[in-house]
C-alpha cells in the first residue's frame, strides 16, 4: 500500500522547473530592474504545505490492481486499473486521479529505493503526464472507495529508449480543513520497455519446484502389496483441480522452467495411485477416497515434464542446514543423506519415465557456510544452487550465475536473491501480485541493461513451496518475459555449465554470517538422536526377519522424512511424526517376545526348563538365540555351565517352546533370566526373570525310601499269608461238618430199608392204577435209583474247599 502525503503543489519535474525558472530569469531581468521603481503590493502568500519527509499521512490509499502489457512495445497502450480509498477522517473533493512516469532508472539500487519508499516526495517523483488520462472525484467520504482505470498510448508516455521507468499513479485533492489541491496518494510500480530486442540476452533459468511436505507414515497394511498408510489425507485436497500442486503442473507445462521435484512427492502420489489408508484419529485406518485425483495428477504432471529439464532433490528434501549444524555429530545422519539422494534418481525414473540430475544439492534459501557446503557434497551432489544474498559479490553488475567454489571442486551456482524473493509476500491480493511481477521485470532488464554487450546466466530459484496465488504471479511474471526481447531461457544444467565470471565471489561465507532466522528455524540436535534411536531399533529388528525388506524400505523412507525442509517453523508436528515413527517399529519389536513364566520348582538332579517364544508377527523371525543364564551355578547349572543358549526359529503368528537341561547341585532359590540375542551377540528384547527352588533328594535320602518301600511290600505279603492260612482252617472245619452231617444220613437210610413197613411193602410191590413203579431218587442225586442198583459206597459231590491231605476227583 501507498501512504498519503500531504504536501501542496504537484508542478513540474525539478528539471522542467530548474529550467523554466533560468529562463524567467534571463528574460525578465531587464524588466524587472524598471519595475522596481514602481510601488509593489505583496499578493497574499498560499497556505504553505508541511515539508514532506517521504512518509506522509494515510489520507488516501492507492492500490493498482492490473497493469496491462506488463512489458508494452511501441504501438501498445499501457492501461492501469486499481482502487483508491479515502483512509482519513474528511471527506476529499475535486479529486483527480492521474498518472506520473518519472525519468528513465540507471541502477537495480535505484529500482530498490523506489520500491522502498511510500509517501510522495515534490522534489523526487514526476509530474503528472501533460495531457495524460485522469479520472475525476468530486466527492470521496471517508471510508469509502472508487476504482479508476486510466489507459494510454506509449507513445503519449513521453519515453523514448529502452529501460526501466517509474510509473506512478496519484490522487490530487482537497479536503474542508485545508481548501487546497495537494497529492493525497501515491502508489509506483515501474515500467519495463525495450521496444527492440538487445544485442545480448540474459540467460534466464527459472527453477519451479514440485515439494510437498511428509504425510505417509512409516505403518503399512498387513497385504501383500504392503498398502502404505497416511497420517492424513491434507495430500489430496493439494492434488485436486485448483489445489496448489494441481496448479503448479497446470501452469508449469506452458513455462519454459526447469522442474526441481522431490521424489517423495511422487512416491507419496503413486502410492495414494495404487491405494492407500489414511489414519481415523485412532488405532485404526480407512481406505483412502483419492486415488482417482492422484491418477490424474501424475498424468498430467508426467506429460508436463516431457521436453523439459528434470532436477531431482534427495528423497523428501532433506535440511542440508540443519544436518550440517545440530546432525552431523550424531552417529549416523550422514548416511540418511547418501541414501536418500541414491534413491532420488530411481523413484523419478519409475513414477514420471524420465532421467533427472542428481547432482544438485539446495539449502533452505540458498543460505551456506563450509559446513553446509561439506554436508551438501558428502552425498554425491558436486552443484550447490546457493543465493546471492549468501554468496555476495561486490560488484556493480549481476555476474553468471555459476562459479567455482571453494577448492574450485564444487560448483556453486548463485541464484539472485531480489528476484527469488520478489513473489514471497501475499500475493492474494491484486495490488501485491501487480507490483511483484513489474518489480521482476523491470530488475530482469536492469540486469541485461547493466552490460548489454556481455551475455550473462542467472538462476531463479523462488521458495519451495509457492501458494496458489504465488505460483500464479510467478507465471504471469515469465509471461511478461515471453517476448524474449532482453532475456531468453536457459535450464539448470546448461547455466551450472556456464563460463564463469572471473570477478564472481567465489568464497564460501564465515559460519557467523549464517542468518540466525535461518538457524532458528532449524530441526534441534535432539530431532537426529531421534532419528538414530529409530535407526538402530531398526537394524536390530530387521535381522531377524525372514522379509526384511516389508520393514526396512517403510521404515527408512519415513527416517528420511524426518529430516525434511519442510519441518521448519514445525517443530511440534516433526516431533510428533518422529514418535509416531519410533512408537511403531516398537510396537513390531515387541511382536517376538517372551511369555513371561511363573516361578518353578526343580526335584531331583536334572530337569528341563521349558521357555515359550512368541511371534505375533506375519512373518517368520529367525537368526535369534536364547540365552538361559542360571543366577547361581552352584546350586543349578545349565550344560555344565552358567548359561545356555539355544537357536530360536518361529513363524509367523506362531510360538515355540525352547527347552533346556538343567542340573541341581545345593537345595535353594535359584534367579534364572532369559533374554533373545541377534546372532551378533546383540540383546534383542527385554530379559525375562523367573526363579527356580531346588530341592534336591540324595542318595542316602533314596536308600531310606527303598527299605521303607520294601518293608511295606514285606508287611503287604505276611499279612496275606495269615489271610490266606486262616482262610484254610475255616475252609477245612466246615468240609469235617458236612462230612458227618452226611455219614448220619447214610446211616439212617440204611436203617429204613431193612425193616420196612407193611403198607410200604404191599405199595412197593404193587403200584397203584397198575402203572409201574418208578425208580427212587436218591436224596442229593440227578438221576433215579433203580432198586436193582447197588447201594453207592461213597457220598454226594460237594462244593466245598478239599480238606488237608483229600484227594478228590473232580
Amino acid at each position: 500500500m501507498a501512504e498519503a502525503a500531504d504536501i501542496q503543489g504537484t508542478g513540474p519535474s525539478p528539471a522542467r522547473r530548474w529550467l523554466r525558472r533560468t529562463i524567467t530569469v534571463a528574460v525578465g531581468a531587464p524588466l524587472l530592474a524598471g519595475l522596481l521603481q514602481a510601488p509593489v503590493v505583496a499578493a497574499p502568500a498560499a497556505p504553505a504545505a508541511p515539508a514532506g519527509d517521504g512518509t506522509g499521512t494515510r489520507t488516501v490509499d492507492v492500490s493498482l490492481d492490473t497493469m496491462t502489457p506488463s512489458a508494452p512495445v511501441e504501438g501498445d497502450t499501457v492501461t492501469v486499473t486499481g482502487t483508491v480509498t479515502n483512509r482519513g477522517k474528511k471527506t476529499i473533493t475535486d479529486a483527480t486521479v492521474n498518472l506520473r512516469v518519472g525519468p528513465q532508472m540507471t541502477s537495480r539500487s535505484e529500482i530498490d529505493r523506489v520500491t522502498g519508499r511510500t509517501g510522495f516526495r515534490d522534489d523526487i517523483d514526476p509530474a503528472p503526464l501533460d495531457d495524460g488520462p485522469t479520472v475525476k472525484i468530486a466527492r470521496l467520504g471517508a471510508g469509502l472507495s472508487k476504482d479508476f482505470s486510466l489507459s494510454v498510448p506509449v507513445s503519449d508516455l513521453g519515453i523514448d529508449d529502452g529501460g526501466v521507468y517509474q510509473l506512478g499513479v496519484s490522487l490530487n485533492g482537497r479536503t474542508s480543513d485545508r481548501q487546497y489541491d495537494r497529492v493525497l496518494g501515491i502508489e509506483r510500480t515501474f515500467l519495463p520497455y525495450q521496444p527492440e530486442a538487445t544485442e545480448k540476452k540474459t540467460q534466464l533459468t527459472y527453477l519451479w519446484p514440485l515439494i510437498g511436505s511428509a504425510h505417509v507414515s512409516a505403518q503399512t497394511a498387513t497385504d501383500d502389496q504392503q498398502t502404505p498408510v497416511f497420517e492424513d489425507d491434507d495430500l489430496a485436497a493439494e492434488l485436486r483441480p485448483g489445489g496448489r500442486l494441481d496448479e503448479m503442473v497446470a501452469l508449469g507445462k506452458d513455462l519454459p522452467v526447469t522442474w526441481v521435484v522431490d521424489p517423495d512427492l511422487l512416491a507419496s502420489v503413486d502410492a495414494m495411485a495404487n491405494g492407500y489408508r489414511v489414519k481415523d484419529g485412532t488405532t485404526l485406518d480407512v481406505p483412502g477416497k483419492n486415488q482417482a485425483v492422484a491418477e490424474r495428477w501424475l498424468d498430467s504432471l508426467e506429460k508436463a515434464v516431457q521436453g523439459h529439464k528434470v532436477v531431482a532433490l534427495p528423497f523428501a528434501d532433506p535440511d542440508l542446514a540443519s544436518l550440517a549444524h545440530r546432525g552431523k555429530d550424531v552417529p549416523g545422519s550422514l548416511g540418511h543423506l547418501q541414501s536418500a539422494t541414491a534413491l532420488a534418481g530411481m523413484t523419478v525414473e519409475t513414477v514420471l519415465h524420465v532421467e533427472a540430475s542428481t547432482d544438485f544439492a539446495w539449502p533452505a534459501d540458498g543460505a551456506v557456510d563450509p559446513s553446509i557446503v561439506a554436508v551438501a557434497t558428502s552425498a554425491g551432489a558436486d552443484k550447490v544452487i546457493a543465493r546471492s544474498d549468501s554468496v555476495r559479490d561486490d560488484l556493480a553488475y549481476t555476474p553468471t550465475a555459476a562459479r567455482p567454489l571453494g577448492n574450485g571442486s564444487t560448483t556453486a551456482v548463485v541464484s539472485d536473491a531480489l528476484l527469488s524473493t520478489a513473489f514471497e509476500g501475499d500475493m492474494v491480493r491484486a495490488e501485491n501480485s501487480t507490483l511483484a511481477v513489474q518489480r521482476f521485470l523491470a530488475q530482469s532488464l536492469a540486469i541485461t541493461l547493466e552490460q548489454p554487450e556481455d551475455q550473462r546466466s542467472i538462476v531463479v530459484a523462488p521458495q519451495r513451496m509457492p501458494t496458489v496465488a504465488q505460483a500464479h504471479s510467478m507465471a504471469n511474471a515469465l509471461g511478461g518475459l515471453s517476448g524474449r526481447r532482453w532475456s531468453q531461457p536457459s535450464d539448470l544444467l546448461a547455466a551450472a555449465a556456464a563460463k564463469p565470471d572471473p570477478d564472481a565471489s567465489t568464497t564460501v561465507p564465515s559460519s557467523s554470517r549464517y542468518p540466525k532466522k535461518l538457524r532458528d528455524r532449524e530441526l534441534p540436535v535432539q530431532a537426529f538422536r531421534d532419528m538414530k534411536t529409530t535407526r538402530d531399533e531398526l537394524d536390530d529388528f530387521k535381522v531377524i526377519l525372514t522379509q526384511s525388506e516389508r520393514v526396512v524400505t517403510p521404515f527408512g523412507n519415513a527416517i528420511n522424512r524426518e529430516m525434511s525442509t519442510s519441518w521448519r517453523g514445525e517443530a511440534r508436528a516433526a516431533a510428533i511424526y518422529r514418535n509416531n515413527v519410533l512408537d511403531y517399529l516398537q510396537t513390531l519389536t515387541n511382536g517376538v517376545q517372551l511369555v513371561d513364566k511363573s516361578d518353578l520348582t526343580l526335584s531331583g538332579r536334572s530337569a528341563t526348563i521349558p521357555v515359550t517364544v512368541q511371534n505375533k508377527l506375519l512373518q517368520g523371525v529367525e537368526h535369534l538365540k536364547l540365552r538361559l543364564t542360571s543366577g547361581n551355578k552352584n546350586r543349578l547349572e545349565l550344560n555344565g555351565e552358567r548359561y545356555a543358549e539355544l537357536p530360536v526359529k518361529v513363524g509367523g503368528g506362531h510360538s515355540q517352546s525352547v527347552k533346556f537341561s538343567a542340573s541341581a547341585n545345593v537345595n535353594g532359590q535359584v534367579p534364572m533370566t532369559a533374554q533373545l540375542y541377534t546372532e551378533d551377540g546383540t540383546p534383542y528384547g527385554q530379559p525375562m526373570n523367573f526363579t527356580v527352588r531346588v530341592s534336591e533328594i540324595t542318595p542316602t535320602v533314596m536308600l531310606v525310601i527303598a527299605g521303607g518301600v520294601l518293608l511295606l511290600v514285606l508287611a503287604g505279603v505276611r499279612m496275606y499269608s495269615q489271610r490266606k492260612r486262616v482262610a484254610a482252617r475255616n475252609a477245612e472245619a466246615e468240609a469235617a461238618e458236612s462230612a458227618e452231617e452226611t455219614e448220619a444220613d447214610t446211616a439212617d437210610t440204611a436203617e429204613s430199608a431193612g425193616d420196612p413197613e407193611p403198607d410200604a411193602a404191599v405199595d412197593a410191590a404193587a403200584p397203584e392204577h397198575g402203572e409201574d413203579a418208578p425208580g427212587e431218587e436218591e436224596p442229593g442225586g440227578d438221576e433215579p435209583v433203580q432198586p436193582s442198583d447197588p447201594t453207592p459206597d461213597t457220598g454226594p459231590e460237594s462244593g466245598d474247599p478239599s480238606g488237608p491231605g483229600e484227594k478228590v476227583d473232580r
